[in-house]
């Protein structure tokens, strides 16, 4: 029994004597980021409507009875085609009484011609008072003005026969028709609307706080609500001068490229790009962050957590909030070019504590 408990006795003291082991805390992997200076670009997007670069009423310019209409909705016509025309009958009876009456005047006025160089000899000869000339020279003077009025309706009737067709400015597509064969047309009247094919632009209205920033033949990205998956280059073709609904000014902007996709009248966003300024007034150069990489302090402070390379520590840094923007924050001043920085995880941070840095080469898997 006692050479037992000697023995207890004897581990008990050698247990004893062991020394405790160290308790090491893990070190923490953190997200992470470099930080780029760039410039201070601000985005405003704009709603607009897709319209035609070329688009018209077309009308007669005479009056009368339509005859015949060569379209419909929606075809597609070439430039000179015939679209329509009126009843000829009239305009060809008015070409031939304009013709009739223009004869006649020339005829007159060959007459009154000879008659005057005929006084004129005559006059020199002795033969013939000088009111006698005079007189054939008046009578000659009047036939060459009704003449010359003879010769201008003769044009108007020509012309006039001309209008009553119609025919299409340019290439395009009709996109209203107004009239049907046998109605009566007024000059004037809309018959069709055509669009041409010379591409699409953009009609939007921009508020006077960013009208002057735009400048003309800026290019600038355009999308589509209903094609998500297109986005299209535009340039700025107009910008207006005088403001219309809510203070706010028309600016055109044509579509650089063709897409079949695309039909006047749908909704487009236009995206208007300038220098930026920041809420204290910042212009120039930022640092764009995430906003996950923000710790909010007291007083409306913010903080990032910048990494220590040598140390392996991350710092806790103030920093300058300027603006946000598509979950990126811009700073102004607290970081410089190269830092690093933690962006994820950041409430579970402390100043001065020693981390990792995930290699981001390695695909994680939740």
């Amino acid at each position: 029994m006692r050479p037992l408990l000697f023995v207890l006795m004897t581990l008990f003291l050698v247990g004893c004597n062991e020394p405790a082991k160290e308790i090491t805390k893990p070190i923490r992997p953190i997200m992470w980021t470099k930080v780029v200076i760039s410039p201070f670009e601000q985005i405003r997007t704009l709603s607009g409507i897709v319209a035609p670069v070329e688009a018209t009423k077309l009308s007669f310019e005479v009056h009368g009875k339509l005859q015949k209409i060569h379209v419909n909705l929606g075809n597609e016509v070439v430039k000179g085609q015939e679209l329509a025309r009126l009843n000829q009958r009239n305009f060809n009876l008015g070409l031939q009484s304009a013709q009739a009456k223009y004869q006649q005047a020339q005829a007159t006025l060959l007459d009154a011609f000879n008659s005057h160089k005929r006084y004129e000899k005559l006059l020199k000869q002795g033969v013939v008072s000088q009111s006698g000339f005079d007189n054939a020279k008046a009578n000659y003077d009047a036939s060459k003005s009704a003449a010359d009025v003879t010769q201008a309706q003769l044009d108007i009737a020509r012309k006039s026969l001309e209008d009553s067709i119609l025919l299409a400015p340019y290439d395009g597509i009709i996109t209203k028709r107004l009239f049907e064969p046998s109605q009566q047309i007024s000059a004037g009247q809309s018959l069709f609307e055509i669009e041409g094919k010379h591409g699409l632009e953009i009609h939007v209205m921009v508020p006077e706080t960013l009208i002057r920033e735009l400048t003309h033949n800026a290019i600038i990205p355009i999308k589509f609500p209903v094609l998500p998956e297109l986005t299209m280059q535009a340039r700025i073709t107009e910008i207006g001068t005088r403001a219309e609904f809510a203070n706010a000014f028309p600016v055109t902007v044509v579509l650089q490229g063709d897409n079949a996709l695309l039909r006047a009248g749908m909704t487009a966003e236009v995206e208007f790009s300038f220098a930026g300024t920041g809420r204290t007034g910042h212009k120039g150069d930022v640092i764009s962050i995430p906003v996950t990489a923000l710790s909010a302090g007291l007083a409306q402070k913010s903080y990032v957590f910048v990494y220590n390379s040598q140390t392996q520590q991350v710092i806790k840094t103030q920093v300058q909030t300027e603006n946000i923007f598509k979950n990126e924050v811009f700073i102004s001043s607290g970081l410089k070019q190269g830092d690093i920085i933690a962006t994820a995880g950041v409430a579970f941070l402390r100043d001065g504590q020693q981390v990792s840095l995930v290699d981001k080469n390695i695909q994680r898997f939740n």
